[in-house]
């Protein structure tokens, strides 16, 4: 038997992932074959799992990890499509919050505006979809109208923003065309009737490309709509744009380029929903569908200085959207406001066959959620700290103080969610294990050590007995958040304080994120340029309304989300 080398070992682990398939996991590294594999490579292999076994034990696991290593090798002759999902799902209702499922929507309770039609077409490109709406249910702008306004923006900036992989104009302008004729013969669908929006470019679009972002999948087409796109559909809304994400929902660099923020172009739009935050930001789009799974939709909204509802995990199917992280991805709108987040929500949200986690549950906008009745909390420690947004932070809690609201100091959990987070990079190395086994990983776009591959190729150590008991102790923490909110209805943060992010996006809590500040900068070509900032606001689970309710309420008394930015 070869003495242990630890040169040997690592030169045999960077076969782990790469171009064969047959070292799928630590445990196989350095074996050519099933009879190939010794004491040695397990004692190696105990090194990265962080365990330890004595001699004796490894000679007599030898014969169980040969037979496992034929099976993993059959397994990965599978052919197994990111579209397929595993027979076990996530259930945030497992920490002690009962899903509360309605058999059927309640329809809608919302009534147009007294608007009138701006004489400036940026205007109109500005406007929320509530004004958008109400316009045109009284005929005074149409559909096409509307789409022509937005196709021509996004021609027009795409140039700096680099926000469009692909213009959907042709669809576009049929859909628009058949609202028109819908609106004037008196047929109303909704608020969303006739409204141009963009989709975030890993949701399904039949009849287009959808790239996810990545050169590997530059050209890759789906015979099917996402279900969020069809439920759009058929709220006669108008698909005018696929827009940009970091490639494969990571940052804001994808294979075209690099998704500009329209306050200040020099700088990027953040991810991955970089595309939606952009354009909704530089009024190319009515709204836009992004996506989170760790920070995905609250950290470029906050970029751009738009609002973003990342709604509770499973009230919106992701049937016919590209998997990262089955138990973490989330779909959510991405607006002017906290209440054109409530009517794109209202639309979108309920089950569906395809996607076992979607649950249908109440929902109602306008909101029969009285602000004043709200138990609301704050994370006072965060306040506290000295932070770069700190003053507008502290203004907005004054500022419903002094609407007399009570706010309640609160803390989070003091489990660390680090631990548990790296059952996403496991999930993705998992959607993605083809990539990676193909050698396509290497076509991406980043290669450093923080980007896709390199992440794919080292979660392939980790053992699935860690998996499985990240797994429960996440429902530790799911319980820890359940016992918080037993206290509280919503929950005001700065948007980044601690381990907010990563606490809710593992127990699924909706949040929302809305733009509180547009600080100048020191050194620009343009003074106009500004660098947005945010507010977040964490709620119970299937509570997404009360989250929205108040969002709305500070957005009645500010300004922020009406700003405007230069695009230069």
């Amino acid at each position: 038997m070869s003495t242990y080398s630890r040169r040997s070992f690592l030169e045999a682990s960077a076969l782990v992932g790469a171009s064969s398939t047959l070292f799928p996991s630590i445990l196989y590294a350095g074996a050519k074959n099933a009879d190939d594999i010794t004491v040695e490579h397990i004692k190696a292999a105990e090194t990265l799992a962080g365990i330890s076994f004595s001699p004796e034990q490894r000679e007599l696991m030898l014969q169980n990890l040969e037979r496992n290593r034929r099976s993993l090798v059959r397994l990965h002759e599978m052919k197994l499509p990111n579209s397929v999902i595993p027979c076990n799902v996530f259930d945030p209702s497992i920490g002690g919050v009962p899903t509360p499922h309605v058999p059927t929507k309640q329809p809608l309770d919302w009534q147009p505006l007294e608007v009138s039609r701006p004489s400036n077409p940026e205007d109109l490109a500005f406007m929320t979809i509530a004004e958008l709406a109400s316009l045109l249910k009284a005929r005074k702008v149409t559909s096409v109208e509307l789409t022509k306004l937005y196709l021509s923006r996004l021609k027009q900036f795409d140039s700096v923003l680099h926000c469009v992989v692909t213009l959907t104009e042709d669809r576009a302008l049929m859909q628009a065309q058949a609202a028109d004729a819908e609106l004037d013969s008196g047929m109303w669908r909704g608020p969303l009737h006739g409204i141009p929006w963009g989709a975030k470019d890993l949701l399904a679009v039949k009849g287009y490309p959808t790239t996810w972002g990545a050169m590997p999948y530059r050209d890759q087409e789906f015979g099917y709509d996402a279900d969020i796109v069809r439920r759009l559909d058929q709220a006669g809304a108008v698909l005018v744009a696929k827009l940009t994400l970091g490639a494969l929902a990571m940052g804001d660099v994808w294979f075209g380029e690099k998704t500009r923020n329209p306050w200040n172009p020099d700088q990027g739009s953040s991810g991955s929903s970089a595309g939606p935050g952009s354009a909704v930001a530089a009024g190319l789009v009515g709204f836009a569908i992004g996506s989170e799974t760790l920070g995905s939709i609250v950290s470029p909204s906050t970029r751009n200085g738009v609002t973003g509802l990342r709604p509770t995990f499973g009230r919106i199917s992701r049937s016919g959207a590209m998997t990262l992280s089955w138990t973490m991805d989330k779909l959510g709108p991405m607006c002017r406001s906290a209440a054109c987040c409530a009517l794109v929500f209202e639309t979108v949200h309920g089950a569906e066959s395809a996607d076992p986690t979607s649950v249908t549950t109440s929902f109602s906008w306008p909101s029969k959620k009285n602000v004043q009745d709200l138990r609301i909390g704050y994370l006072a420690t965060y306040f506290d700290r000295d932070y770069a947004n700190k003053e507008a932070d502290l203004a907005i809690l004054q500022n419903l103080r002094r609407a007399g609201l009570e706010l309640r100091p609160v803390q989070l959990p003091e489990t660390d969610p680090g631990p548990i987070l790296f059952m996403l990079s496991v999930e993705a190395s998992a959607a993605f294990e083809d990539l990676t086994l193909s050698g396509r990983a290497d076509e991406l776009v980043n290669q450093g050590a923080g980007a896709w591959p390199n992440t794919f190729r080292a979660h392939r150590f980790i053992p699935a007995v860690d998996y499985v008991n990240a797994s429960r102790a996440r429902t530790l923490l799911m319980k820890e958040m359940k016992e918080l909110f037993d206290s509280v209805d919503v929950i005001l943060t700065p948007t980044f304080g601690g381990n907010t992010l990563g606490v809710t996006n593992l127990t699924g809590h909706p949040s929302i994120t809305i733009p509180n500040a547009f600080r100048k900068l020191e050194e620009t070509p343009n003074p106009a340029r500004r660098q947005p900032d945010s507010m977040t606001i964490i709620g119970q689970l299937y509570q997404d309304e009360s989250v929205i309710a108040l969002a709305d309420f500070i957005q009645s008394r500010t300004d922020h989300h009406k700003q405007r930015p230069p695009i230069a």
